[in-house]
């Protein structure tokens, strides 16, 4: 178990078995280098730990637990952990600030006690049976346990071909779930795992009356602070740089707080337009860091993929993970810890959806008073009227006169899923059709949060589903290359303050961010924090029509994989031959297909990380 994952701790591993229990740790060395091995025990034989992670205020904590006897043998945050829990009991997360998943055992009343940080930066994936309880920072840990076998849950099928992962605690592999963020796990001698939650994301009903000024120099305050508490390391510490107004914003508070030359790395394509390197180079020239920057081709692009997917456990949600682990692989050739700019859109509105499906929802009620009928026929004319330019049609597709008014198809649909249900039910085999509920899990966080102001509803159910699996997308692909990712963003303090900051603060006059972006204009160039976003495009669309990408539609037509035994043929040939020829943009679809037949290749099938070449049964070009 602890072999499979030897990337995300090469520097040592250990482990410690004792009668019913077994903790297997491998450690990537950044905190009290010689004296941190794990597992761990508190000194006194009455209790072991296995954690990932960084409790950033660990020094801050020690003194009150001295106080309260225990003793330390470390200066590793590790131990914080395991004498907090013997003071504090299961209620010592709650003082924890920074990013965790981990497993303690109580000798004493044999008890599991697990538990992961808030915002859910760390993961922590178990499997139960009744009898045995089997725990991973990923999921290929726990199927290398004999008693876990590698099964695929159908019952998800529909949720991913809309979201391209599960919005609960379920993974794809039949009876692996995730400890959710924000969540606690005990398990005693007689008895099944209690889960528990210890926070929430607050959604309030009213804001603060305080000035622009006021809510402007607090935030910058506070995240001075973060990005401060994130620099705590005993290695090198670098900076990934996209060039845009987030992780801008921290390399050049960093830059601020250190007298070191500040490492920073970027990552890009030779297709300019989907390109930011041009503007992390700038922002890096500005500010001053010591910077590199990499650029993945599109035969670069595909040849990973199978590894990618072994690395991710499940299929790859975003065309961006894949330059992610490219620039990994280049920090980790000079640093072992870098910090990120992730978190800031959900926590301020950055992205443009929210403007949109607040504009649809003001305009959707006048709308609706519309007979029926007419709205079903405008909303076929603007989906198939060949007197409408193709790029107007779909921005109108987008749009309260294109679809549904309700916010399924308002909001999920329109963002966030790739294969809506009605598509489904044509590309699905009968056998497939109804297999478990699309919208379910996503629909009940933003039920949770029903009367409150309906950007902060936006905002909570973006966080609780989506930002959650930019996280994971984050740790493994950082971890893929043994780097650490730290996200001074979602410090859960700073969460909590960007949950109380207005609207108006956020989105005004339709730009998003406009808190962090005065904040930014201390910090880097204006002409960078106003840019029109990118959002770190792939040239996927470009590329699936280059004769590279052939192996790419072979794989997803071969006869013996998963795809086979649940789509379709004739649906799927359907899109391929429409982006072939440019006639529709199937993109998002086929990427979302792609990654599900690799995936039942690598574990279904058992291939592993299997050559793209071997896996398309073809010669893929030569780099």
């Amino acid at each position: 178990m602890t072999d499979v994952i030897a990337h995300r701790g090469p520097d040592a591993e250990g482990a410690w078995i004792e009668g019913p229990a077994a903790l297997g740790h491998r450690r990537l060395s950044i905190i009290d280098i010689a004296a941190g091995a794990q597992p761990m025990g508190d000194g006194e034989g009455r209790y072991e730990v296995v954690y990932n992670g960084e409790i950033y205020n660990h020094a801050d904590l020690r003194p009150a637990l001295e106080q309260a006897g225990r003793r330390y043998r470390t200066r590793c945050d590790t131990e914080t952990i395991l004498h907090s829990y013997a003071v504090h009991g299961r209620a010592c997360v709650e003082s924890f600030r920074g990013m965790f998943a981990f497993a303690l055992w109580d000798r004493q009343t044999r008890t599991l006690f697990c538990a992961r940080d808030r915002l859910g930066i760390k993961p922590f994936y178990y499997y139960w049976d009744g009898s045995t309880f089997v725990f991973g920072s990923e999921i290929k840990a726990v199927l290398e346990h004999p008693a876990v076998g590698v099964r695929f849950d159908r019952n998800l099928l529909a949720e991913h071909l809309a979201f391209g992962f599960s919005s609960d605690d379920r993974t794809l592999f039949g009876g692996v779930r995730k400890l959710m963020p924000g969540h606690t796990l005990t398990l005693g001698p007689a008895g099944e795992p209690q889960i528990r939650p210890y926070w929430d994301i607050p959604v309030p009903d009213r804001f603060d009356l305080r000035s622009e000024a006021d809510w402007i120099e607090d935030c910058r305050e506070r995240f001075e602070t973060s990005v401060r508490q994130r620099l705590m390391a005993d290695v090198p510490l670098g900076m990934f740089l996209s060039g845009g107004v987030d992780s801008g914003s921290v390399a050049a508070v960093i830059k601020s707080l250190t007298d070191q030359p500040v490492k920073t790395f970027s990552v890009g394509y030779a297709e300019a337009e989907y390109s930011e390197l041009t503007y992390a180079a700038q922002v890096a020239r500005e500010i001053g860091t010591d910077h590199r920057e990499i650029t993945v081709s599109g035969e670069q692009f595909f040849e990973a993929l199978p590894q990618l997917v072994w690395h991710e456990d499940e299929p790859i949600v975003w065309p961006s993970s894949v330059a992610l682990h490219f620039v990994s692989k280049l920090a980790r050739e000079e640093v072992i810890v870098v910090l990120t700019g992730e978190g800031s859109d959900e926590l301020f509105a950055g992205y443009g959806r929210y403007r949109f499906y607040l504009l649809n929802e003001k305009m959707a009620g006048p709308y609706g008073l519309l007979p029926t009928s007419m709205r079903r026929g405008i909303r076929r004319f603007v989906g198939t009227s060949p007197l409408l330019k193709a790029a107007l049609r779909r921005k109108l597709q987008h749009t309260f006169l294109g679809r549904e008014l309700g916010f399924e198809s308002l909001y999920i649909d329109n963002f966030h899923g790739a294969f809506s249900p009605q598509e489904q039910a044509l590309l699905l085999q009968a056998g497939e059709r109804g297999g478990g509920p699309v919208y379910d899990s996503f629909i009940k966080h933003w039920r949770a949060t029903e009367g409150k102001p309906t950007l902060s509803r936006l905002l909570y159910s973006d966080m609780k589903t989506y930002l959650v699996e930019l996280l994971m997308k984050q740790d493994q692909m950082s971890m893929s290359a043994s780097i650490e990712s730290r996200v001074p963003f979602l410090d859960h303090s700073f969460v909590e303050f960007a949950a109380g900051v207005p609207d108006h603060m956020k989105l005004r006059k339709g730009v998003g961010k406009y808190i962090f972006k005065k904040v930014a204009e201390d910090l880097i160039p204006r002409d960078i924090i106003y840019r029109p976003k990118m959002g770190f495009p792939t040239p996927l669309r470009r590329w699936l029509r280059e004769d590279f990408a052939a192996p790419a539609f072979a794989v997803l037509r071969k006869k013996d994989g998963l795809l086979s035994e649940l789509l379709d043929r004739s649906m799927l040939d359907a899109l391929i031959e429409g982006q072939s020829s440019g006639a529709i943009d199937a993109t998002d679809r086929l990427w979302r297909l792609l990654n599900l037949q690799i995936w039942g290749e690598v574990f279904l099938q058992g291939r592993g990380p299997v050559a793209w070449e071997e896996l398309a049964g073809q010669t893929v070009s030569a780099r």
